[in-house]
Order: C-alpha cells, then structure tokens, then sequence
C-alpha cells in the first residue's frame, strides 16, 4: 500500500515534448493546438507549441512520443474511510490503484463505511474534521483526497452547519444516507448549507447501504441541492422519465457514476445536451461500494458516453474533469492550463484497439492505455498496472 505523507510538488521546471494530442478538459475548448507543456515547480507555467515557449534548461524533461495528455481526472462520488484502506471489501491499495486508472483527485461523498460511524452531532462534527486533516496530510500515490463530507442527521440543528463551516469543511455527505432524506428535512438543511457556504449533495434513487432511504425526483427538486448525487442511481435508479425531468429543472449539477444505472447515465446524457446542461454533468465511481472498487471506473464512465451515448471523446473527458473542478469550486485542478497544478495523465489508444487513436478508441468502447501519471509535477505511475497497455509511452530523461 502507497503510504505517503504529503511532500509538496516537483522543485524547478519540467518539459514535456511531442505531445500527439492535448484534451484540455474545458467543454469550451477541449482540444488544444499544442505539442509541449512546460512545468516550474509543480503547476503548469505554459501549453502551445514547442518553440514558443521557455523549455531551455529543464530539471527533467519528458518525450510523449506522440501519445496524448489529459488533465488528472477527479472522482466526483467516493466513500473513503483513513488510509488507503476501504472496509467495505477489506482492501488495500484502492486509491492507489484509481490513480493508475487516471484518477488525481477525489471528492468523499461520506465517510460511511467507517465501522461504528458515530451520528451524534459531536461525533460528526469530529469525525468529518479528522478525516479531514488527516487525507490532507497522507496522500496515497499522490491522490488529493477531499474528505471530511459529514452525512445529516434530523437532530442536527442550524447550529451543527455552523460549526462545520467554521471548522474548515467545505461541504457535507449524501442527504439520504442518513435519517435527513425526505423533501422538507433536505431542504431545511440545503438552506442552512447556503447559509454558511457549505456544498450540498444529495443521494438519489433508492436505499444503497442499510439505514439509508429512496430518494425520488419530488424529493430532490424540493431541497435543490448543490449536486444531484448519481442521478443515475446509487446503485438503484429512479425511473427514467424523472432522470429526464431533474435535468430540465434541478438548478444544481447532475452527477452520473460507474456503481449506478448505465441506461440511466445515457438518459441524463441525453436530457442534459437536450437541455443545453452539458457543462452541469458530472462524473463520479460511488466507490468503494457492493460492487467492489474499480480502478478504471472513471475511464470506464467517460468511454461509456462516448461510444453507447455518442458523445464526442474530447468532450466526454471534460465531465470527468473541467466540468467537476468548475461546478465543485476546485481551483487548482482539473484543466490543463497555466497556473492549474500538473496533474497530467498520459493516455493512447490500447494496443489492438480498431481506434485510429485514443479518441477513435473511446468511441469504439475501448478504454485507453495510460503510460504515465503525472500529480503536482511527481510522476507517480508509469505504465499503468490498471488499464490495458497504451500504444505509446511516454519517455523520460
């Protein structure tokens, strides 16, 4: 198991050349016309072609061979517990191994699976603080895990929220899989959330762990909350027809998981570019969960929309990525432009993929090849021990 404490980015600059392809991760532009990215401590200084921009003198430079580059993707939906340990299957290394699965970033949806999980107020409170502070201490593979999502309660008061917020944490867990689920309690405690500028996500679809609740469409619409937790279930959807109405008239974002419904995911695909809400979908794996934890669950959700929902890749990739750092209110993550941290993936198409490229493969179904991983500058996976081969690597010297 990976078990690091944090160490701050990559010291002094880096230069990465022969880029074949660079998906930005912003729906505005997701291409980009470049061909070298250059890095200074740990954040990306420029992107564009090679001879115009500052690559003399590197501390390490890096040749793509022509693969591709996308910004590290964020797992909008996970349950973390401490560690790089998950009890919900006994299993080490599951962050560890998202990160070889292209994952940099990961948003805690709850601390639910902590066995014992207290609900008094006290305990909440303490427990979303310790875990907290202790994921921004240890970084498994150099994994940015934002934990600390206190699940409601209906004892909690106004004041509960408050202490949160004063505490530093930035927003709560599912309504739902505590005993707040239903339409008036959720919007109580949305309202108390806006209050005090804490995030609020909410479950959706029916009961995933015992003690948790079905949460319809009516439910939903009247707490509004910041995020539509896995509109497409978790893992048990809502019918149809209200995925399609919550992405016409919820007012946050839609949030679609690997753990979830799929026929569901292609109707909220649908719904929200019907709508003109594609820049309001968001990607998440809502593991560690009863189906295990799947390294390549982000990959798996991005190429699904691209191949069964047509959607084109490129754009696929921004909903795992741009779109949950700008509907989250993640500043440093999530696209590749200058002053973002350099959390680079490097992908292709698989070896024996029909695709003429990694974008021509995701629209065929096949997941792509990762040859390296890149967070805060530090490389912290080479080819990756997670997805198939990638057609090309990049080298490093």
């Amino acid at each position: 198991m990976a078990a690091e404490v944090a160490s701050g980015p990559f010291s002094g600059k880096i230069v990465i050349r022969n880029l074949g392809l660079v998906l930005s991760g912003d729906l505005a532009r997701p291409i980009l016309d470049a061909d070298a990215i250059v890095v200074v401590d740990g954040r990306i200084a420029g992107i564009g072609r090679a001879a115009d921009l500052d690559c003399a003198d590197p501390a390490m430079e890096i040749d793509a061979a022509g693969s591709a580059v996308c910004p590290g993707l964020i797992d909008s939906h996970c349950h973390p517990v401490f560690g790089d340990w998950t009890p919900r299957q006994n299993q080490l290394g599951w962050i560890e191994m998202g990160v070889n699965g292209g994952v940099t970033s990961l948003l805690s949806a709850g601390e639910v699976h902590l066995p014992g999980r207290p609900k008094d107020a006290a305990g909440v409170v303490a427990l979303a603080m310790t875990a907290q502070r202790c994921f921004q201490n240890f970084k498994p593979a150099g994994a940015k895990v934002l934990a600390g999502a206190p699940v409601p309660e209906l004892a909690f008061g106004r004041e509960v929220y408050e202490q949160l917020a004063a505490a530093g944490i930035r927003h709560i867990g599912e309504i739902g899989l505590g005993t707040v689920a239903k339409g008036p309690d959720a919007a109580r405690v949305t309202a108390w959330c806006r209050e005090f500028g804490l995030e609020s996500i909410m479950h959706t679809g029916g009961p995933s762990i015992a003690g948790s609740h079905f949460v319809d469409r009516d439910d939903v619409l009247e707490a509004q909350p910041d995020v539509v937790s896995h509109i497409n279930g978790g893992p048990t959807s809502i019918a149809l027809a209200d995925v399609r109405v919550l992405c016409e008239k919820a007012t946050g974002a839609v949030e679609v998981v690997h753990n979830g419904n799929e026929k569901a995911a292609l109707a909220c695909l649908e719904a929200v570019r019907a709508a003109g809400r594609l820049a309001d979908m968001l990607i998440g794996t809502d593991a560690p969960a009863g189906s295990g934890v799947q390294p390549n669950g982000m990959l798996r959700m991005v190429t699904l929309l691209a191949s069964l929902g047509g959607l084109p890749a490129e754009q696929a990739l921004c909903l795992a990525t741009g779109n949950v750092a700008r509907k989250r209110r993640l500043a440093d993550v999530g696209l590749l432009e200058p002053g973002r941290c350099a959390d680079i993936v490097f992908l292709d198409r698989p070896e024996a993929s029909s695709g003429a490229d990694v974008l021509g493969a995701m629209a065929v179904g096949d997941i792509p090849g990762i040859g390296m991983v890149m967070i805060d500058g530090n490389i912290r996976a080479r080819r990756s021990r997670s997805t198939p081969p990638a057609a090309r690597a990049p080298v490093v010297s």
